[in-house]
């Protein structure tokens, strides 16, 4: 067996963390619905943060508290874009998580607090990313790129992160191919506020169906295969069958990269699409709308 420095010990490292998580399970809450368990946290009195993947359809909810008693609880909003969603429950009346703004570095501890039936769900890991502020596929603005090296288990999406120092920094959640992402306080903060006031986070909205096509042997265009009546594109003059090939300048690189600009700040923007129609190339304007609630 390597030796050990004298001031390492496994059993001081192991009741701190049993220590930080003991800390924050109180705050810790588990999600049924009909279609799906996750984990959330009392972001304020009456109100629980959770994750929209986690939580995917339903509107209606059972939330289990530490020790297993249950409250109804119901969302009061969604954001896709930053995988925040919010549920409003009466009676809950767990303090509010302050979150630790220190930025995270490669290399750090991370450790996962979700729930289940009214205990703790723990995993541990290692910062194995971290980056600036990025956007999401979906086009959400997230303060920071942070990817978690840990197993995160089912039902536990939607708990908190804790740092090296046992504070709150973000949420766990699922991001493409499975890897554990943090979504930051920051953004939790910022989402979760406008959702109270909102009920929703507008994202922008052209009016039309796009599909990907090659405009010649290596480039890419994003060809209309519908035109929503009276949508953004409908009032710009977009047609069935146009192939933008550029937008303010910028030749399209895919259709997923084109839709991630419609983000919350796009709303009322004016874009300038170059097309291909029936031959021959013109330039049309368009002001991007607000999505309609799904």
């Amino acid at each position: 067996m390597p030796d050990t420095p004298s001031n390492f010990s496994l059993d001081a490292w192991s009741t701190a963390v049993a220590d930080a998580v003991s800390s924050a399970a109180p705050a810790v809450v588990a999600i049924q619905t009909r279609h799906a368990r996750a984990s959330g946290f009392a972001w304020r009195p009456g109100w629980i943060v959770s994750s929209d993947e986690g939580l995917p359809e339903d509107e209606d909810a059972e939330i289990t508290l530490p020790g297993g008693a249950t409250l109804p609880a119901k969302v009061a909003g969604r954001d896709p874009t930053t995988d925040v969603l919010l549920l409003r429950c009466e009676g809950l009346e767990a303090g509010q998580v302050e979150f630790d703004a220190t930025p995270l570095r490669a290399g750090e501890l991370a450790i996962t607090v979700g729930a289940r039936e009214g205990l703790p769900v723990v995993a541990s890991g290692l910062v194995s990313l971290a980056g600036p502020a990025w956007r999401s596929l979906r086009g959400g603005d997230i303060d920071a790129r942070v990817e978690l090296d840990l197993r995160l288990r089912l039902g536990a999406e939607g708990g908190l992160v804790l740092n090296a120092r046992s504070r709150p920094v973000g949420m766990a959640t699922f991001g493409p191919r499975r890897r554990v992402l943090l979504i930051p306080g920051s953004t939790v903060e910022r989402v979760a506020a406008h959702l109270v006031a909102h009920g929703r986070v507008a994202r922008g909205y052209l009016g039309l169906s796009l599909q990907p096509v090659r405009v010649d042997p290596r480039g890419v265009g994003a060809m209309v295969m519908g035109v929503a009546a009276q949508g953004p594109g409908d009032a710009a003059g977009f047609r069935q069958g146009d192939v933008i090939v550029a937008v303010d300048g910028q030749p399209i690189r895919s259709v997923p990269l084109l839709l991630r600009r419609l983000g919350p700040a796009s709303v009322g923007a004016v874009l300038a699409f170059t097309l291909q129609r029936a031959g021959e190339s013109l330039e049309v304007t368009l002001t991007v709308g607000e999505r309609p609630a799904d």
